[in-house]
């Protein structure tokens, strides 16, 4: 009776869903409605309505999360297949007609994080710890969904009261500065980290922690250090909350191609990542990089052919020829992270193309199942991010610049070791050091607009220099066609 009561709720908030190329725009009001009298009235509900909240989380984790991070910015081109609507992304040149992505999954997680925040408190607890903990993880599921609305769009409706019913007051919100938007970041991260009752990781890391929370907190007075105005005030929260999140259980481990062992999931240095499993989701964004059967040849000899395994998912784009050319060949993350295809036939050898190595899940029968975790956040970035910090207000960032470095080159380390220059020079070198870190990892557009380089770093942009509108997504024909409160971007 309960499971059948549990989907009931989850059906009550839960209506289409389709990937970028098939959506649809905010919607606020859910099919039915299940209100707190009767389903929260348990801790048994409390944790359903967590894990609801995490299973929608999963299905934005599962593509459009890496094409708002990372998918207009270099690091992806054309692979063997036709990139389809994947090609506007690294072309940067959608409009509102051909957006294709919109934030209506973003809102389903929202919603969520609103039924957590506002009903929990009511229900009886044995352990006031337990409860607290659940909320916690509402506050920054809620903070991190608003993070992410902000860098794609800028001003997006602002909803902290969950969706019980449907009426147009409720349901067709206007946008509210990305200022205020910010506010509410922030404010939820200082109440999710007054509520956590300890720095520990729950099982699998797949969860919000204190940590997680933390270094979430970083990320934010990050950006709105460079890109707010917030300055060294905001960098120096930033440096502090990185600071208490690396005191967690974590480590850089040894080998870099360990961190994404689909064998080793949560280990020491995941901090948190959206955890992915047979029968309860469908590949994941790591399908549409690898390689198909149907494009294998007896010419990419064996090496490559051993490399590839058994081959997998779509080669719908692939790593671009302006991020591969930037590593090393002595950076083991080279290899770990993608692999270059040649083929040898009659003397000549030609390349055919690139893959993505670093998320390639596992073989059954033959199959290659793409459900790798997708980790938001691991100690690798925490560094980067503390070293960014650091440089903003003028510190040095070797230490964790070379931590990274050591585990990259091994026994090439001398020779690639870093040395602290001026600001500039730091931030241009963590900036790259990110590139080769945490590739294919849905972090690339957010890092470039953050640092202020996409009209630099990114060829579909470099003649477009000072149309500031192209850092944001447009919003699309059909999300505003159905409120009338929206407005678009300006300049799309």
């Amino acid at each position: 009776m309960k499971n059948i009561r549990y989907n009931l709720f989850i059906l009550s908030i839960v209506g289409f869903w389709g990937f970028a190329s098939c959506t649809e725009p905010l919607e606020l009001a859910p099919i039915s409605s299940i209100g707190a009298n009767s389903f929260w009235q348990t801790e048994q509900d409390a944790r359903g309505g967590v894990f609801g909240m995490y299973n929608q989380f999963r299905i934005l984790a599962t593509r459009s999360l890496f094409y708002m991070g990372e998918a207009r910015s270099e690091v992806m081109g054309h692979g063997l297949q036709n990139a389809d609507f994947r090609q506007r992304y690294f072309e940067n040149d959608m409009d509102e007609n051909t957006a294709d992505l919109d934030w209506l999954q973003s809102y389903r997680v929202i919603n969520f994080a609103n039924l957590v925040i506002k009903n929990v408190p009511s229900i009886p607890f044995p352990n006031e710890a337990n409860k607290n903990n659940l909320l916690a993880q509402g506050y920054t599921m809620r903070a991190f969904m608003y993070f992410v609305l902000a860098k794609t769009w800028g001003d997006v409706p602002l909803v902290t009261e969950p969706v019980e019913g449907f009426d147009s007051e409720t349901t067709f919100m206007p946008r509210e500065s990305v200022d205020a938007v910010f506010e509410l970041i922030k404010a939820d991260l200082e109440m999710a980290l007054s509520l956590f009752p300890n720095n520990q990781f729950p099982a699998g890391r797949a969860m919000w922690s204190k940590s997680a929370a933390n270094v979430l907190k970083g990320d934010v007075y990050l950006w709105t250090g460079k890109r707010r105005s917030g300055g060294s005030a905001d960098f120096t929260t930033a440096l502090a909350a990185l600071t208490e999140a690396g005191t967690a259980n974590l480590s850089l481990l040894p080998n870099f191609t360990d961190v994404f062992n689909f064998s080793n999931k949560g280990n020491n240095e995941v901090i948190f990542a959206v955890h992915f499993n047979d029968f309860e989701s469908s590949n994941n964004y790591f399908s549409d990089m690898y390689i198909n059967a149907n494009d294998f040849r007896d010419a990419f000899g064996s090496e490559t052919l051993a490399r590839i395994g058994n081959p997998g998912g779509f080669n719908w784009w692939a790593p671009s020829a302006t991020m591969r050319e930037q590593f090393n060949l002595e950076d083991k993350r080279r290899d770990a992270s993608f692999l270059e295809i040649f083929a040898t036939e009659n003397g000549q050898t030609t390349f055919i193309g690139s893959i993505v190595t670093k998320a390639r899940g596992y073989t059954e029968a033959g199959t290659r199942r793409f459900l790798d975790d997708i980790v938001i956040y691991r100690y690798g970035e925490l560094l980067l991010l503390t070293a960014e910090a650091k440089n903003a207000l003028g510190l040095d960032p070797t230490p964790e610049m070379n931590m990274i470095r050591q585990r990259a080159y091994q026994g090439d380390f001398d020779e690639y070791r870093f040395v602290s220059g001026s600001i500039e020079a730091n931030d241009e070198a963590i900036l790259k050091e990110r590139l080769f870190e945490l590739a294919f990892e849905g972090k690339r557009w957010w890092d470039l607009v953050r640092f202020g380089k996409a009209f630099e770093k990114v060829p579909s942009l470099q003649n477009k220099a000072g149309n500031n509108h192209l850092l944001l997504w447009p919003i699309t024909l059909e999300t505003i066609s159905l409120n009338s409160k929206i407005t678009q971007n300006p300049g799309y």
